[in-house]
């Protein structure tokens, strides 16, 4: 009987072993560089996702004005090695890291137009191809724009990937963080008149008001939410309810809107990362 336990535990130990050793060649392995392209309205989302993913040893952010929000994101969230940079030549992969992330956060007045949005992901996506070895967008369909991403970007020459919901693109933002077009459709169903609000609208909406993004004055957008009865305020762990309310209490009396709030959800853009990097891997 001795023997016999000895004899299992010695194999039960072997197993471990190899486990171990698999483990090992995983975290040892070198990855390779993710580009990370996105919008002013996901920057905490993305910031979340680089900080709390242990595999991620450097990140370079490409500073400007638009980056300042994510930068101090990451700062407090303490990610190592969280680096800047002004222009992409000035890019180097650390030959150290397993896995390293070089992200920039494009202005949110490219969605003025199909276009507009069109070409500026061109541009970024071509500057960060010769650095990195896949590209993740912080996009959804976006009025269209990215109905037919690889056609858009075909002459990137690394792999593209796009959050999605079940077999095509999410619709944008809003359809990212609130689980999909069936719950989207489902909440402009219970109330026709809503405003969707994720918690980077509830910081940013102000800027739709600014002239770069299409020079909505507030009467205007009285005129055009005058059928409008409620924002909705989609939660999500990024941001606590209560300053999600705070961030959105000047906008709801500034149209007569009242607040519901409902679930949101991170699933989308973690399952898109994850799959990044079991690409990469």
């Amino acid at each position: 009987m001795a023997a016999k336990l000895q004899k299992v535990k010695h194999d039960y130990s072997q197993d471990i072993d190899a486990q171990r050793g698999i483990e090992f060649q995983f975290w040892s392995k070198k990855l390779g560089t993710l580009g990370i392209l996105t919008c002013e309205i996901l920057e905490l989302e993305f910031a979340d996702l680089i900080a709390t993913d242990k595999l991620v040893d450097k990140i370079t952010v490409f500073e400007d004005e638009r980056s300042v929000r994510l930068i101090e994101s990451l700062e407090s969230l303490n990610v190592p090695r969280l680096n800047r940079i002004k222009e992409m030549n000035a890019f180097v992969s650390a030959s150290d890291c397993r896995f390293e992330v070089l992200i920039q956060v494009l202005q949110l007045a490219l969605h003025n137009s199909k276009r507009t949005l069109q070409q500026g992901l061109q541009e970024a996506a071509r500057a960060f191809e010769p650095h990195v070895d896949a590209l993740m967008l912080g996009y959804g369909l976006c009025g269209n724009a990215l109905e037919k991403p690889a056609e858009l970007l075909s002459d990137v020459g690394v792999p593209i990937f796009i959050p999605m919901d079940k077999d095509h693109p999410v619709d944008d933002c809003i359809g990212l963080l609130i689980g999909g077009r069936e719950r989207y459709y489902g909440e402009q169903c219970k109330v026709a008149g809503t405003f969707f609000m994720i918690p980077g609208w509830t910081y940013h909406w102000r800027r739709m008001f600014e002239r770069e993004f299409g020079n909505l004055t507030p009467t205007m957008a009285k005129r055009l939410f005058e059928h409008y009865d409620r924002s909705l305020l989609i939660q999500t762990p990024i941001m606590c309810l209560e300053e999600m309310r705070r961030n959105t209490e000047a906008f709801n009396e500034m149209f007569g809107f009242r607040t519901d709030v409902c679930e949101g959800s991170m699933t989308i853009l973690k399952k898109t990362w994850d799959s990044v990097k079991a690409h990469l891997i």
